[in-house]
């Protein structure tokens, strides 16, 4: 029997859809227990209407780990099988867990993937959600920790391990710890790459680097280290690895050279950033784009005149105007079918490829450019899956404007690496440990 578990908080339009689609599952789960963790709104109503199981945890807010604990104790299924609040499962994914269990008796966990359609539209949305879905879709099938946003586990096997580690008072590793636990147990868990499952989650920018660094970076860097153990595996693959290494050294590469140029180099570089990053500022398919982003936009316009100005690069400069027009005149005609959207975007993009071309002229030639475009290129051969895969997924333009965030992503990992060892020493020479259950 199947109960499946989903905590919330204040769950909104995402959560009606994650409970429309439980509800529409064939066959149905055993029970649905709906843990509402100090919502303000009507999610706990909304569960209730369709007949879920509620239970509201102690105020105040106790956090998703003690609420999936919560749920999982008040289950009366075999399989607890944990689904996000902002999750939406497919009409079969409950049998194909089911069978799955069935038909292994040694398989202790099973988790699942984010699909490759990701709700929202936005640039970032779709780029945050679709690596999601490449990490999973890129992994091995014999997995090495447990996901509770689409996982299911034998509930003997969480009771053994005593469930969450509830001093994660927010959304963070408290999964990944758990999967820790029982894949030091020699827990068979399998990563079903076929159980798809859509994320309802909207990214911007500041929330994506926040969860990347405090809620996933930091305490995964302390629970390595705590276990002494490093899978090659997810978003821990060798390859991964070297990415960071190289996302530092092409920082301090290009460091480098604007210290050993006075800036020269640096007008160039930022123009060509500034261009590949638009695909993100003026966005044509976000629905509600951020004002914010226009003057961000605006604002490094402006910077790249003034430095094309300070730096005698004056034929930068009308490139740069016009290509700041262009971007505006992309997001005014860019409707999926509208003819003058798809003038609008082969303009732009055949502006993009001559402005880049003129701008890179400007670069000096030097050893430390010649080792940055190395460093680049290595960057880029080994991340090309990915860089395939969202060209498959949302085109070549789409894929092109990832790589700034992509190396943003990596350089932010090494930080969160640094930040994490440092924590780690600290607790470790004071003896002030992180609190953990006992299994």
């Amino acid at each position: 029997m199947i109960s499946v578990i989903v905590p919330v908080y204040n769950g909104g339009s995402d959560f009606v859809r994650c409970l429309a689609d439980l509800h529409a599952s064939s066959p149905p789960p055993h029970e649905v227990i709906v843990v509402d963790d100090g919502s303000t709104d009507d999610s706990a109503k909304q569960a209730s209407a369709l007949g879920f199981r509620v239970i509201s945890t102690p105020s105040p807010r106790s956090g998703p780990a003690k609420a999936r604990n919560i749920g999982a104790r008040a289950a009366s299924g075999d399989i607890l099988f944990f689904v996000d609040a902002d999750v939406c499962v497919q009409p079969d994914s409950i049998a194909r867990v089911q069978s799955a269990f069935e038909n292994d008796p040694e398989l202790a966990a099973l988790i699942g993937s984010y699909d490759d359609d990701p709700a929202h539209r936005d640039f970032l949305s779709q780029y945050k959600n679709l690596m999601h879905a490449f990490v999973h879709q890129s992994a091995r099938e014999q997995a090495s920790t447990f996901w509770s946003g689409c996982g299911a586990v034998r509930r003997t096997v969480f009771l053994e391990h005593a469930g969450f580690d509830e001093s994660y008072g927010r959304p963070a590793i408290e999964d990944i710890e758990l999967g820790f636990r029982m894949a030091r147990a020699n827990h068979k868990m399998i990563l079903d790459k076929d159980l798809r499952v859509k994320h309802l989650k909207r990214w911007t920018f500041w929330k994506l680097v926040r969860t990347d660094v405090m809620d996933r970076g930091i305490p995964w860097t302390e629970l390595i280290l705590r276990d002494r153990s490093m899978p090659n595996d997810l978003n821990l693959q060798i390859s991964q690895r070297v990415s960071v290494a190289l996302a530092f050294l092409l920082f301090f590469s290009a460091l480098g050279i604007a210290i050993y140029f006075k800036g020269y180099a640096l007008t160039p570089l930022l123009g060509l950033l500034l261009f590949y990053m638009a695909r993100y500022w003026i966005d044509p398919e976000d629905p509600a784009p951020s004002r914010s982003r226009f003057v961000f936009m605006t604002l490094g316009m402006i910077a790249l005149v003034i430095l094309a100005e300070a730096h005698q690069m004056l034929a930068i400069i009308p490139p740069i105007i016009l290509g700041y027009l262009a971007l505006f005149l992309r997001h005014r005609y860019s409707t999926p079918k509208s003819r003058y959207g798809r003038t609008a975007s082969f303009v732009f993009m055949a502006y993009a490829a001559v402005t880049t071309l003129f701008i890179t002229t400007y670069v000096p030639g030097h050893v430390l450019t010649l080792g940055l475009a190395f460093v680049l290129i290595a960057l880029l051969i080994l991340n090309n899956e990915f860089y395939i895969f969202l060209a498959a997924r949302r085109g070549k333009p789409f894929a092109v404007a990832a790589i700034p965030f992509h190396l943003l992503y990596h350089f932010y990992n090494g930080i969160s690496f640094g930040v994490g060892l440092l924590r780690h020493t600290w607790r470790s020479v004071t003896n002030r440990k992180p609190a953990t259950l006992k299994s």
